[in-house]
């Protein structure tokens, strides 16, 4: 069964136009930039950057992530940016790095596009052979070199996070198989000693870890709720009664702050926001005046980080 209802929703229009693509492609079309100015100055070869660039590109946009059939114009439009800040010392062609992920869906019967990912993991520890292609395996995520194979880890892990996200807008928790993927990641992830790090609970509380544990743990399964109704009932929803759909957005509010107050310090709230925090502001900024105060009072609890965002809307 074909999990993207989008295949539906999406499709009968080039249907009709004769446009359905008969060949079936990869889940993902991936943007790659490899930054490295702090250290190329230090002796690196840029080729080195340019090469690893292609390979993560490559490694995204040709690898079949999941056994369901995707025609071209379905492809989960996405970006990762690589911003090598330093060598690792006794490792060979080993970096660390900060990587930031993005991805975003169609609206239905609009032009517009919703961002579903947005984050920034700034725990990047790995060796980069130049010219050799990047290697995953799910059945044997470790590999022979821990730090050569920690790359195309991690970046499976956001693969899997980035197509998992976005079944999940489609239909309640669409994406669990896929998130099971991720968890399988983290429980089998590279090590060397304690250097290769983001992947275990006990190196904090917002690490690679508790984003994919919180996913799955049923604690939170309102989030996961609210995530498929903003989508499907909401924001696909807005073309037809925009009135009945920034209402359920709203309502959303209520669902989250008693999830915060549940489980304090979540990243996967944090995550959520990064992405939708445009979102909520926008329609936020659409209500009454006289009726703003208390939806922004409610969210600047929720996410602080954005919490200037929210306050312009008072003015």
């Amino acid at each position: 069964m074909l999990k993207r209802l989008y295949k539906i929703l999406m499709l009968q229009v080039v249907a009709g136009l004769g446009l359905v693509a008969t060949v079936t492609a990869q889940e993902l079309n991936c943007t790659v930039k490899v930054m490295a100015d702090g250290i190329q100055g230090q002796g690196q070869d840029k080729e080195v950057f340019r090469s690893m660039q292609q390979a993560i590109a490559d490694f995204m946009n040709t690898r079949k992530w999941t056994d369901d059939q995707f025609a071209p114009q379905e492809k989960i439009n996405c970006n990762i940016l690589i911003n090598v800040t330093q060598t690792l010392p006794g490792v060979q062609n080993g970096f660390s790095a900060t990587m930031t992920i993005q991805s975003s869906r169609p609206v239905y019967n609009s032009s517009y596009t919703t961002q579903m990912v947005k984050h920034v993991d700034k725990d990047v520890q790995f060796s980069y052979n130049q010219f050799q292609p990047l290697e995953f395996n799910d059945n044997r995520v470790v590999g022979n070199n821990a730090y050569v194979s920690n790359l195309p880890a991690v970046l499976a892990y956001y693969a899997y996070l980035v197509i998992a996200f976005d079944y999940e807008s489609f239909s309640p928790k669409g994406g669990q198989d896929i998130f099971k993927k991720a968890q399988n990641i983290v429980n089998n992830a590279p090590e060397q000693g304690k250097t290769i790090s983001g992947w275990k609970a006990v190196e904090g509380n917002h690490n690679r870890y508790w984003i994919v544990d919180q996913v799955l743990n049923p604690r939170f399964q309102a989030l996961r709720s609210v995530w498929y109704s903003m989508h499907r009932d909401a924001l696909d929803n807005m073309y037809r009664d925009p009135v009945e759909s920034q209402k359920t957005i709203l309502n959303s509010i209520n669902t989250l702050s008693q999830l915060q107050k549940e489980n304090p310090g979540s990243i996967l709230l944090q995550f959520f926001f990064n992405a939708k925090s445009d979102e909520f502001a926008s329609v936020i900024a659409q209500q009454p005046e006289s009726n703003r105060e208390l939806y922004i009072a409610m969210i600047s609890q929720l996410d602080v980080p954005n919490v200037q965002k929210y306050n312009s809307l008072r003015k």
